[in-house]
């Protein structure tokens, strides 16, 4: 194999004191959701906001003084970007990072604070890759890949080591999979010192290239990736990385980005964490049952980055409320006349509930002749008292209508 454990051992020293141990909690709901002792691996609180600082540090850190004087050249869909940055400046290096045209804005405007030099180009990470080449080749930069290189794949790695320490009866771990660096880091830190740890892997429905490529017995592409997590959204596995997954890791799983919100929502609801798609991609996977677990068992995932676009995270957070029936949307039809509306909305209030947003229609929604429609967007506090809220007003002659979740065409 391409890595080792003393190869993870050897990134460990020399990561030490530059990057960050970050914390293994507990998550009391969840645990008592799934029945098993569950934990998180906090990478969202790491330095440059992910674990990618770990590889990268790793590997700039090793370049002779030739490379060095070149400067660094590294693809990225964010948080590699990031990480190449802050370990390309404490060791006063050139970066020149090239991110996809659509990169969250956030990660954008954090790789270029940290001193790197930011090429937006393509549609795409492995468009990204194929124009961070051409540059290489162009300007003689040093390239620093994402994932498929031995000492960015043992840097990953060092977390696996710090997570057998904190939970030492560790039985399952569930990991995020985009190239493949992370989880063939910890996988095989974690395998060589407790072989009978269960490893899941996790990728996005809409990038999920590791099951086709493991059924091929190689790396296989994907022809598109959509998702939220735009930290996994890899259309491509390593070659270093996809041999260690054959080795390594038991299953990999797929979750949609529905499962994903999920789990974004519930680190912010009960962990008090700030996680971004790809960091929360194992949460998803757990909260929907995707992962077999056997009850007292102790799971762990890493939550591997917490760089979030703002906007995304309040929309999640929305979406996610709106399928807990926090947030719901009636329809009713009210007279048009002076002091209507105020009776429905003064309803509305006795009923306990906040109204979020209130449209007033008529040639749109088609209202009969001497009436309008009347939609609201009610925050309300769980799907029992939204559904007690809708009786009120139809006992107060209303009839209004409940709309759901999944009536948008896709």
């Amino acid at each position: 194999m391409a890595v080792c454990l003393e190869d993870v051992v050897q990134a460990r020293g020399l990561i030490q004191g530059v990057v960050a141990p970050t914390p293994v909690l507990p998550d009391p709901l969840a645990s008592e959701d799934l029945g098993v002792r569950l934990f998180v691996k906090a990478e969202s609180l790491q330095k440059s906001g992910s674990f990618k600082v770990r590889g990268a540090f790793n590997k700039i850190a090793a370049l002779s003084p030739e490379e060095k004087a070149r400067g660094v050249i590294a693809p990225s869909a964010g948080n590699h970007a990031q990480g190449v940055a802050l370990a390309a400046s404490m060791q006063g290096i050139r970066a020149v990072i090239v991110m996809p045209q659509h990169a969250p804005l956030t990660k954008v405007v954090a790789t270029r604070r940290l001193g790197a030099e930011v090429v937006l180009h393509g549609a795409s990470f492995d468009d990204a890759v194929a124009y961070a080449r051409e540059l290489q080749q162009r300007h003689g930069y040093t390239y620093v890949h994402a994932f498929d290189d031995e000492r960015v794949i043992a840097g990953q790695g060092t977390i696996g080591l710090e997570l057998l320490e904190a939970l030492p009866d560790l039985d399952v771990l569930v990991v995020p999979i985009g190239g493949g660096g992370l989880i063939g880091g910890m996988a095989v830190a974690v395998k060589s010192l407790r072989p009978g740890v269960r490893i899941v892997g996790v990728q996005a429905e809409g990038c999920a290239p590791v099951n086709l490529s493991l059924k091929a017995g190689a790396p296989v592409s994907v022809p598109a990736a959509q998702t939220i997590a735009d930290g996994i959204a890899v259309k491509r596995p390593g070659e270093l990385t996809l041999p260690l997954i054959q080795r390594y890791v038991d299953q990999v799983v797929e979750v949609s980005d529905d499962e994903i919100a999920r789990g974004i929502a519930h680190c912010a609801q009960n962990l008090k964490l700030v996680v971004e798609g790809a960091g929360a991609a194992g949460m998803g996977a757990l909260l929907a049952g995707k992962v077999p677990l056997a009850p007292g068992q102790t799971v762990a995932t890493v939550l591997c980055g917490g760089n979030i676009d703002g906007n995304l995270l309040s929309r999640v957070i929305e979406q996610v409320m709106v399928r807990q029936g926090r947030y719901i949307l009636l329809k009713l039809a009210v007279v048009d006349r002076p002091g209507a509306l105020a009776r429905v909305v003064s309803l509305v209030a006795e009923a306990g509930a906040n109204i979020v947003d209130i449209f007033h229609r008529r040639a749109l929604w088609l209202a009969p002749l001497g009436k309008v429609g009347v939609e609201l967007v009610l925050e309300v506090r769980d799907a029992a008292h939204g559904e007690e809220v809708r009786r009120m007003l139809e006992q107060a002659g209303y009839h209004p209508e409940r709309e759901r979740v999944g009536e948008w065409p896709d």
